[in-house]
Parts: C-alpha cells; sequence; structure tokens
C-alpha cells in the first residue's frame, strides 16, 4: 500500500458476503471523524464513500449502515457506553470501481476485496473522478448562417444541483448521456417534480460563458398551467413560445400578461385535418367493422369534394378529369339509388336537393336534376302530363351514364375542411353504401353521427375546430405547423431557429383533450423529424407534464390512447432525436413501454408502494438501501440515475429561477385573516 493510502486507512474488511461488506474502524475514536491530511472526515453518513485498494484500482463502497458494540468492563454495568472504546462497524455495498492513478469511475464491480483489506476514505479528488465533474468544457469554432467563423466553449455537463452527502458538492449530468435518451422525473405531489422539470431546462440555456444552447427546442405540455412564468428571465438569446387552450376568444386579450419571455403569444388551435384517420377513429370512437370503414369513406369525401377550390389536391389536367369522374359516379349512383328506393316522392326530392346543396359539379347539381324531379300527382312518371315522365326518364340516362364500375375513390389527404363539411360528408358515405347494397349501415353508425355532432357542438372541442377561413400556411401544412412549435423559419432553401422552448397551456382543458392534443401534436412532431433532412440533427424534446393522464399503462375511456403514440417515440425517438421528457406522481400507472425505454431516472419522495414497487422492477441494479430512502427524501431531494451520472446520487435540486406556479397552498396565512379580507381572486 502506498504511503498515501495508509495515512488515509480508517479501519479494514472483516466480513465479505455478495451482497455487503462490514468494515471495522480503527479502536480509540469516539465517534465516526477522521482527521485526515487534507480535511475533517465524518465517514459515518449514510451514501459517503469508502475505497479499498487492490492490485491495480479502488473498489469504491458505499455507506449504507453503521453500528457500535460496547466491550469495555462496564458494559451492561455503567449508565453509558464507553464511546472511545466500543468496536464501530461500517456496512458498506460495493458499487464501482476505478483506476489508482487517473481515468474515471466504472459502476459496478467485478473483483471484490478481500478479509482485512485496508478501508481508505475518499478525498475530494476521489469525488471528482467518481461523479465525474472534473471533465473541461471544449474550446471550438463553428461557422455560422452567414458563413463568419465564431468561438465559443461547448460544455460536457451541466450542473443539475448539490450533493445530499457530501456539503455543497455540485452534482453534475452529462449533456449527450442526459438529453440524448428519454428521461423520467418521478415522485408525489409536492415533492418538487415541476421545479426540477423548470430547472433543468433554465440550467441549459444559463451559461453565459459558452455558446448559447440555441440549437435546443424543448415543446412542454404544461397541463397545470404552472410553467408560464418559470421561463420569463431567459437570457436574450432565447426565445420561447406560448400556446394556450382557451375555450374563449374573450380569453386571448389576456394571454400576454404574465410572461413577457415569449415573443410568439397565441391561442393554441390544431387544425382537425392534420389528424389521421385512425385518430378520427379513436376521437369517435367508431367500430372497426362497420363505423371505422365509413368514417373512412367520409374522410375521404372531403377530399374529392373540396371545400375551398384553391386547396384541390391533383394539378395535373388528367388526373382532375378523373377526379371529376368520380365524383359524377358518386353523385349519379346516390340520386340514382334514393329514386328507386321505398320513400315517398316529396322526400326523396328533399334528400337529393339536400345533397346537391352541399355536393355538386358542372355536370350534375340542381339546375340540371331539378327539371326531372316534377312531382305529378305524387309521381315523378305515369302522371298526366307526358313531358314530366320525358324528363324524369332523361335523368335516369344522365345517372346511369356518369355511374362507373366501382372507382376507387381517394385517400383522406389531410386537406382543409369544417366540421360541418365531415357530418355532410358522413351523411353522404352513408348514402353510398346504401346505394351499394348495404342498407342497414345508417342503423349501425347511428351511434358515430352523435359522436361527430357532440364533437362538432362541444365547446372544449374549440380549439379543434379551426376555421377554413383566412388559413395561415401553418393551418394548411402539418409542416408548417410543427416547425412554428419547433421555432423554425425558412429563408430560402435554409432554416432559422428564432425559438427554443414552446409551452402549450392545456390547463383548462379536460383530461379527453389532453390526451387527444398531446397525441396528436407529438404523432406531427415525430412524423417531421422522421422527414427530416438530414435526420437527427436537430434534437427536440417533448416534455410530459403529469403523464400518468395520457400515458397510461391501461388505455383509457377517453378518446385517443396517447400511448400508442408515445410508445412508438419512446423506442424509435432516439433515431431522428425525438426525446421523452415524462414527469408524473404515479409510476405504477404510467405505460411500462415508455418507462423501460427512458435512459435516465430522477425519483423524488414517492411513499405508494405500488409505486415502490414499479420503481424496484424497472431498476434492478439499484440497491434496497437506496430504494428504501425514496419515501424519506425531503422537498427538492431526488434519487438521480441513469448514464447521465457515473453513480446513483442523492442530491438537492438546483434552485429554479424564477419557480413555476406551483407553489404549496399556505392554508394557515389565507385562513386567519381580519373581518372582510383582500382576497387574491380576480374576476
Amino acid at each position: 500500500m502506498a504511503r498515501d493510502d495508509a495515512s488515509r486507512a480508517i479501519g479494514k474488511i472483516v466480513s465479505v458476503s455478495a451482497d455487503r461488506l462490514v468494515v471495522e474502524l480503527h479502536r480509540g475514536s469516539d465517534n465516526f471523524t477522521v482527521i485526515g491530511f487534507d480535511d475533517v472526515h465524518y465517514i459515518a453518513a449514510l451514501g459517503s464513500y469508502l475505497m479499498v485498494s487492490t492490485q491495480s484500482e479502488y473498489v469504491v463502497l458505499e455507506v449504507v449502515g453503521l453500528r457500535e458494540k460496547d466491550f469495555s468492563p462496564a458494559y451492561g454495568n455503567g449508565p453509558e457506553m464507553d464511546k472511545a472504546t466500543a468496536a464501530k462497524f461500517l456496512d458498506v455495498v460495493p458499487v464501482g470501481s476505478m483506476p489508482v492513478q487517473g481515468g474515471s469511475f466504472k459502476f459496478g464491480v467485478s473483483t471484490f476485496p478481500p478479509l482485512y483489506a485496508d478501508a481508505l476514505y475518499a478525498r475530494d479528488e476521489d469525488l471528482d473522478r467518481i461523479f465525474n465533474v472534473e471533465q473541461p468544457s471544449d474550446e471550438e469554432t463553428k461557422t455560422d448562417a452567414d458563413g463568419a467563423a465564431k468561438q465559443g466553449v461547448v460544455p460536457h455537463t451541466i450542473e443539475i444541483g448539490t450533493s445530499a452527502v457530501f456539503k455543497d458538492y455540485p452534482v453534475k449530468a452529462q449533456i449527450d448521456a442526459l438529453f440524448g435518451g428519454h428521461i423520467a422525473v418521478l415522485g408525489n405531489t409536492g415533492s418538487g417534480k415541476s421545479c426540477t422539470v423548470a430547472s433543468i431546462v433554465q440550467s441549459v440555456f444559463d451559461r453565459a460563458e459558452e455558446f448559447w444552447a440555441i440549437g435546443a427546442s424543448f415543446v412542454l405540455f404544461d397541463v397545470n398551467g404552472e410553467y408560464r412564468q418559470a421561463f420569463e428571465n431567459m437570457p436574450w438569446q432565447i426565445q420561447a413560445s406560448f400556446f394556450k387552450a382557451t375555450s374563449s376568444e374573450l380569453e386571448v386579450e389576456g394571454l400576454e400578461e404574465g410572461f413577457l419571455g415569449a415573443d410568439l403569444v397565441d391561442r393554441f388551435r390544431l387544425p382537425h385535418w392534420f389528424m389521421t384517420v385512425d385518430e378520427w377513429a379513436l376521437l369517435l370512437r367508431a367500430s372497426e367493422k362497420t363505423q371505422l370503414p365509413a368514417l373512412r369513406t367520409a374522410l375521404g369525401l372531403t377530399t374529392l369534394f373540396q371545400e375551398n377550390p384553391e386547396d384541390s389536391v391533383l394539378d395535373d389536367p388528367v388526373e382532375k378529369d378523373e377526379l371529376i369522374e368520380i365524383q359524377n359516379h358518386v353523385l349519379a349512383k346516390i340520386i340514382y339509388s334514393i329514386l328507386h328506393g321505398d320513400a315517398s316522392s316529396p322526400s326523396k326530392v328533399d334528400r337529393i336537393l339536400a345533397i346537391l346543396g352541399t355536393f355538386s359539379t358542372d355536370e350534375i347539381n340542381k339546375s340540371v336534376v331539378s327539371p326531372g324531379l316534377t312531382i305529378d300527382f305524387g309521381q315523378f312518371k305515369d302522371g298526366p302530363r307526358r313531358e314530366t315522365s320525358i324528363k324524369y326518364e332523361s335523368l335516369l340516362e344522365l345517372l346511369q351514364k356518369h355511374q362507373k364500375e366501382e372507382p376507387v375513390l381517394p385517400s383522406y389527404a389531410n386537406k382543409p375542411f369544417s366540421f360541418d363539411r365531415l357530418q355532410d360528408a358522413l351523411d353522404l358515405a352513408l348514402f353510398y353504401e346504401e346505394a351499394n347494397g348495404n342498407k342497414q349501415i345508417r342503423d349501425y353508425c347511428s351511434q358515430l353521427v352523435t359522436r361527430l355532432k357532440s364533437v362538432s357542438d362541444n365547446p372544449d372541442y374549440e380549439f379543434l375546430r379551426a376555421s377554413v377561413e383566412c388559413l395561415q400556411d401553418y393551418d394548411r401544412e402539418p409542416t408548417h405547423f410543427v416547425d412554428r412549435l419547433l421555432g423554425l423559419a425558412r429563408e430560402g432553401t435554409k432554416y432559422r431557429k428564432e425559438r427554443q422552448i414552446c409551452i402549450i397551456d392545456l390547463n383548462d382543458a379536460s383530461d379527453e383533450i389532453v390526451e387527444l392534443a398531446s397525441a396528436v401534436v407529438a404523432r406531427l412532431i415525430f412524423d417531421r423529424m422522421r422527414r427530416a433532412t438530414s435526420r437527427n440533427k436537430m434534437p427536440v424534446h417533448l416534455i410530459l407534464e403529469e403523464a400518468h393522464r395520457y400515458i397510461s399503462e391501461r388505455p383509457s375511456r377517453f378518446a385517443l390512447d396517447a400511448g400508442i403514440t408515445f410508445q412508438r417515440i419512446a423506442k424509435e425517438g432516439r433515431k431522428y432525436g425525438v426525446f421523452l421528457i415524462v414527469a408524473s406522481q404515479r409510476p405504477s400507472e404510467l405505460s411500462k413501454t415508455v418507462l423501460s425505454q427512458c435512459n435516465n431516472f430522477i425519483i423524488h419522495r414517492i411513499q405508494n408502494p405500488d409505486d415502490l414497487s414499479q420503481i424496484k422492477q424497472m431498476t434492478p441494479f439499484i440497491s434496497e438501501t437506496v430504494l428504501k430512502r425514496l419515501p424519506s427524501l425531503p422537498k427538492q431531494h431526488a434519487l438521480i440515475f441513469g448514464s447521465a451520472v457515473k453513480i446513483p446520487t442523492t442530491f438537492r435540486v438546483r434552485d429554479a429561477d424564477p419557480k413555476p406556479n406551483s407553489d404549496d397552498t399556505q392554508v394557515r396565512e389565507l385562513w386567519y385573516v381580519p373581518r372582510n379580507p383582500s382576497l387574491h381572486w380576480k374576476v
């Protein structure tokens, strides 16, 4: 043993087992304090570290227990034990190893220390290697968009807090490892999750001596309205956008109040034509065998019969002619079928004119069809007037001429259409199915029609019912919509990064709306990143607050099983640069697939046995002793483990400044007030 190691020896290993070792301290001290040549070391703190020298490396041991036994003659008879002569023991577990000279710490051990090996206290330089805080930033030269060379510093780590064991010792996380994978922030309500999320994001941008993190993109689904004030004081180089899902235009006027850090503040709108057929089916809870085909046909008809001529799907004249032929076929077949139905003649006329009032072509419209719908003594033909029969027969010939051999209807192309248009298209789709011989389809789809009308009338879905008039580029095309959220602006063939943070405030929305909005927006971002050129060159982090509300292990009874979307992102997002930051107070209710793909975990106080069991199952390499600390962690303290840190560490989270609007209720201050108190609520 080197002289330096010998001077740091505090005891010897007296017991070795597969999961635990015991260190007996040297006699002669009345406490667990050791005065070293560099400092005073208190070695009995749970979570502190000792080291044992082997042939070429140190084995790092974590203290998980301490005890003592009195061997003095007066033991058992005296009022107090003799602390100086008592044998003192530390229960320790091996957590990793590192070279004796230089090199970094590695989690996990392959060789256990031998019996009677000397146990050494850890110096600050050893802690630097264990926590990997000694890695300096890199000085680099990068070219900006104008081709000018710029010099700056690129950090390897960010400081996320201070050690709960070693006073004022910084705890840092590797940036690439932390943000290059999915993150789970878990803990009971009130344990500090929101402040942790805000603090981590703030620490990314709070680095004045380095290149600013202008290339970052954080999209935050704020379901509690907490983060509006957390990003007000960003450096001027960092910009944010704020979108709020409001149910009334009157609320838009107050959006900018209290959010000075955003250069884009607007009402959150999600154009409904961006939704896929499957998302529509889940929203309307369409059954797979009968209602889904009718819904798919209806969505296809919104593409076939464009509500706005400028949104035409096709530019080629030949393809346009083919499209018109299909339009005429659909109308002709439906009208022909109605005319040969069992309803009364006046009822037939009303149905046909109602259809042509919404859907028509130059060949089949009210002016063309109406002459053949003259009723003579209750009949279209066989009446006293011969011209009535002639016009009716001419109409039938026209309709038969436009009918084709069951052409394939165009697919749903996500072009703008109103909710009223979709209701009309669904009605037309049911007529078309009836014309094809499915006479009971309207009965089968009655619930689908009712649900669509309910969504159309429900004020909670106002954010989804985008107007088809005065559309902006980001309303017409999903790519522009996502670019706006990510703060990207086009300049010719290049992009310019304008904003780094996007907050979508869903505080006023129900669980059903939150589930729908988060899933559709996440899917749009994921699709955009999959098609991006070059791939995986602009990472996007989706921050999911209260994630258990919409990424549940069990499908919800609400509109959309958002878990399907987020499970795919969890499994495939890394390849395209899409990452999740999942915050939840109920890990046992979260999707196990999503949790299993997380690379890093920040866990606050958790007391529920089911949640503790879930954490234990997903982190088998964490010791039982570490997990036992979780129920007693104080507020703003957490346990971090994963690829971003070398060793599981309990730390005090760096203060968020400003904090999210998530302070605990000050009951005493709010209860005990004078008569006629000044209340904090505003009208």
